[in-house]
């Protein structure tokens, strides 16, 4: 900003026509950390007791598909419960009728292991062969 304070008798300042970025800077700024916090909040929250795994993370698609079996054996498909009749039907849906489209399945701590091999023979009936299981990372001991 700047004004002229010589030369002249009159006392108007002279307008200045240069637009301030420092507010819209600020704005930009609050709306970036706003969206930085909220977007770990938008991912699928199913509470389920998963188990822990020493494998290495590997990188996650940018819309993944996720089935999860809970403790009482019922199935949650995103955020939307299914039942095990619909299941074919729902992952249609939700991949759009792609095969290749890599189903990310999580199961209760508590699950037994032939329920959980229950519903991968079902995925794997309805031609969804890729399968990733999900567990919760942990250290690995030396």
């Amino acid at each position: 900003m700047g004004a002229r304070l010589g030369g002249h008798d009159d006392d108007d300042l002279a307008v200045n026509h240069e637009i301030n970025v420092t507010p819209f800077i600020d704005v930009i700024l609050v709306l970036l950390i706003i969206f930085m916090v909220a977007a770990p909040l938008a991912t699928v929250d199913v509470p389920v007791d998963l188990p822990a795994s020493t494998a290495a993370q590997q990188p996650r698609p940018d819309k993944p598909v996720y089935l999860t079996v809970k403790d009482d054996l019922s199935l949650v498909l995103g955020d939307q419960p299914i039942s095990t009749s619909g299941l074919v039907q729902a992952l249609e849906g939700a991949t759009h009728g792609d095969k290749e489209t890599r189903i990310f399945l999580r199961a209760d701590r508590v699950v037994p292991y032939g329920d959980l091999m229950d519903t991968m023979n079902k995925l794997r009936d309805a031609g969804y062969l890729k399968v990733a299981l999900v567990g919760i990372e942990q250290a690995v001991r030396p």
